[in-house]
């Protein structure tokens, strides 16, 4: 299995012109006239609509993929990850299609508000919530709370006598798996800000003080491995440990508590040689992983929850360029320079990330040569695609196009060298509309006071 953060291997891979099936939403296609279509419309006319660089969102896509993993997981609490990519618009397609969300900060929070989420279908994580963060999600009855840190309880604990409220709670346990994944998303293993350690008895404590208070509805245990995890053992040890540690505080508390989430992190295809697992096989793998725990324990199954964020927003999302400059480097490589970079997607030089491209507005017979695409920022590490193959004949002005962008791209997007960030257009049925305007300079400028 190929690991998120390896360098492709330095081989060509496959036509050129091809659009890879697992990269790039079921909707792409390459018309007659070589132009690549997402969701019945052309990438040519969003640009020549919208200018470059853009992300395009799929609706359809993201939808469908709602949709599996609505039917995989019927019998958990689905909770898309809001930090992967959110706007007013996702948070009522989440909503509608019967998911609830995850938030980690009081803006995200307050979006979700402002597109009229139901707040009883939210979760609101984070390592160090402020109390107008808390404050806000007991007001408006935010349904769970997972607490980070006994600096946290005591909070909540606080506001939750304040305002004569029991909000409901589940502990964050850092269950001790370093998943195989860049140490930057890597989130369960003992070195690192998140949770209640098991292993230090962090968790145990933690639980016991929340019990003994009485003050908030503590409903079960919360665990998250990390991102862009292929594959599901990781997953599996984590809930091994986690229902170990059920078991242990049943006895402790006198009961079993009825709730434990196993976090999100499923990984997708970024390369053609990726395999991501469909939402069919992670849902049985991962019941069948805490059925078979639980059953061992002498533990009831409690009610599960995941948390899959990048598995729906990735895949939905491409981003295009325009080509600017182009420097052929003798015995090297050659450099494709677009316009625009680590300001629109930063996770190649953040996490490694990798990313393959095609010529969006044309097809070609030329033969392959093996380009590296980098951004216009000043910046040597403003790399978008590593190493990829691109036709010979690659011109200034051409349009590009770099799938499986819909996840952490806008999330993470900056204003680097006073560069506006993109638009987000959708699309779906032939239809192009703007979800979020791009910015301009008077946006950028705006803030200065100076």
């Amino acid at each position: 299995m190929t690991t998120i953060g390896l360098e492709a291997p330095d081989v060509a891979r496959t036509d050129a012109n091809a659009l890879v099936p697992t990269i790039w939403p079921r909707s792409a296609a390459r018309r007659e006239d070589g132009v690549v279509t997402v969701g019945g419309v052309a990438l040519t006319e969003i640009a020549e609509s919208y200018g470059t660089p853009a992300y395009v969102f799929d609706e359809a896509e993201f939808r469908a993929r709602c949709a599996e993993f609505r039917a995989a997981f019927a019998d958990f609490d689905i909770y898309y990850a809001g930090k992967s990519f959110l706007c007013r618009a996702v948070a009522r397609i989440v909503a509608e299609a019967g998911l609830s969300l995850d938030v980690c900060t009081e803006g995200e929070l307050r979006l979700a508000l402002s597109a009229g989420f139901p707040a009883q279908r939210i979760v609101l994580h984070g390592n160090n919530k402020s109390a107008t963060e808390l404050s806000l999600a007991v007001e408006h009855g935010v349904g769970r709370i997972v607490l980070d840190s006994f600096d946290e309880v005591a909070r909540l604990s606080e506001l939750a006598r304040e305002h004569g409220v029991r909000p409901a709670v589940l502990v964050r346990a850092t269950v001790g798996v370093r998943p195989d994944t860049h140490d930057n998303i890597a989130t369960a293993h003992e070195d690192q800000k998140f949770g209640f350690s098991v292993a230090a008895g962090a968790a145990r404590r933690a639980v016991e003080e929340i019990w003994a208070a009485d003050v908030l509805d503590l409903r079960g245990l919360h665990i998250h491995l990390g991102s862009q995890i292929l594959g599901t053992r990781e997953f599996e040890v984590g809930a091994e440990r986690a229902v170990v540690l059920l078991k242990e505080l049943a006895t402790v508390l006198g009961g079993e508590l009825p709730e434990l989430s196993l976090g999100g992190g499923f990984g997708i295809a970024y390369l053609p040689e990726h395999q991501a697992l469909p939402a069919e096989a992670l849902a049985a793998r991962l019941r069948g992983t805490v059925e078979q725990a639980c059953a061992a324990a002498g533990l009831r199954v409690p009610r599960l929850a995941i948390e899959p964020g990048r598995a729906i927003s990735g895949p939905s999302g491409c981003t295009i360029y325009r080509v600017g400059t182009i420097k052929h480097l003798p015995g090297l490589r050659t450099y494709v320079a677009v316009d625009g970079g680590m300001s629109d997607n930063i996770r190649p030089p953040l996490y490694d990330g990798v990313y393959t491209a095609v010529i969006a507005d044309r097809d070609s017979a030329a033969p392959a040569m093996r380009v590296r695409v980098v951004g216009r920022h000043c910046d040597a590490g403003d790399v978008i695609v590593r190493d990829d193959d691109l036709p010979e004949d690659l011109r200034v002005g051409d349009l590009v196009a770099v799938p499986a962008t819909g996840a952490y791209c806008r999330s993470l997007s900056n204003n680097f060298n006073h560069v506006p960030r993109p638009p987000v257009v959708a699309v779906a049925d032939g239809v192009a509309r703007l979800i979020i305007r791009g910015e301009t300079f008077d946006d950028l400028f705006g803030l200065d006071v100076g």
